[in-house]
This record gives structure tokens, sequence and C-alpha cells, in this order.
């Protein structure tokens, strides 16, 4: 996982001295190549589309996303964060159940589509998925476990493996499976699987 401490990826924005990053002018970036990867394919996702989708220069975008991959994958975590939320409050095991069942209907949309492209690019680009690992699936997967790892303090679920062997089974199987067309996931099969993996004692 990242920490605030480690060095940046490569390919991560770079900080350099001089006026401070717009948060504003960050998201209107991020959403801008999000719809773009979304509608128009990641072909058609450059910096100059991008500039003029959202009114920022080249220049910036590519000062503050050097790599295009970069900027892909963290335009995919921004629109996660929005789309799939991971909430820190609430009942651990109500939390992965529907955000395992939103999982499966973004998989089966646009979502779906722009997470394998992302994933394809970085691998074209880099011959891994490690800029994929790093920079989106490393905060959600920490995110995911820090839930079960709650489920599991609260004396909620049966299932005593590893927090990160438990998110492992869930959303490595329902990737899986969408991944490679084995069937058509629906919400109640991601419930479901939920409860096999989890054990939850409600």
């Amino acid at each position: 996982m990242i920490s605030a401490a480690s060095p940046p990826a490569s390919g991560a924005p770079v900080r350099r001295p001089g006026r401070p990053r717009s948060t504003a002018v960050q998201q209107a970036i991020l959403q801008g190549t999000y719809l773009l990867m979304a509608t128009k394919g990641l072909s058609a996702t450059t910096y100059e589309r991008v500039a003029a989708a959202t009114g920022v220069s080249k220049v910036t975008i590519y000062k503050w996303w050097p790599s295009r991959e970069a900027l892909l994958v963290d335009a995919f975590l921004d629109a996660a964060r929005s789309f799939l939320p991971l909430p820190d409050d609430g009942h651990p095991v109500a939390i992965v159940r529907a955000h395992a069942a939103s999982y499966v209907a973004a998989l089966n949309g646009a979502f779906g589509r722009v997470q394998l492209a992302v994933i394809a690019e970085c691998i074209a680009a880099t011959g891994t998925a490690a800029t994929f690992g790093e920079r989106y699936l490393g905060e959600r997967r920490a995110a995911g476990v820090a839930i079960l790892k709650r489920a599991q303090k609260e004396g909620l679920i049966r299932s005593t493996d590893a927090a990160a062997d438990l998110y492992d089974m869930i959303y490595g199987t329902l990737f899986y499976q969408s991944t490679f067309g084995l069937k058509r996931l629906t919400a109640g099969a991601a419930r479901r699987l939920v409860d096999r993996v989890l054990q939850p004692l409600d």
C-alpha cells in the first residue's frame, strides 16, 4: 500500500515549486478525463482532447500528470470514489453487501468497460498493471479491508480468515467472473457471495 511517506510512483503527478494546484481545476480534469473514457474510449482520451473538454491547458495537465496512464487511473479512481463509496461508519456487513452489489452494477456498465481499458492501457505502456494497483487498487482495497477488520473485531462474522483475503475472495471473484464473461453478474449474486465468504451472524 502507498502511505503518505511513500515516494511517488512512476508517472505520479509531480509537485513543483510555484502556485499550489487548484482542487477545482484538478477535479475538472479528472471528471473530464473519465467522461471522455466512458463516452469516446481511451484512444480518444488524449491530453489534447482533455484540454479541449475542460478548458485547462495541455501544459498544466501534462505538468500534473506526465504519464498518460497515471491520468487515466486517477480519473478512474475519482469516479469510483463517487460511484462506489466505502463509508467508514454503519454496519460493516451491510456496507460490503451494498458495495458489492453496486460494484456488479458498475461492472455491467460503462464503468466496467473503462476499468478493463485502463488496466489494458497500463499493461501496454509499462508491461504490468502496477500503476493501476498502486494508484487505484491500493486505496480501494485498504478501505475495504478496514471495513472487514471492523466486522471481525465487532464479532459480526464467523470467518476468521485475514481481512485482506476475505476482500480478495469477494472482489477478486466478481472481477474474474465479469472480466472473462463467465456469467452475467447480478446484485443478488454479489450479496450472496458476500454472505458465503463472511458468514455473517445476523
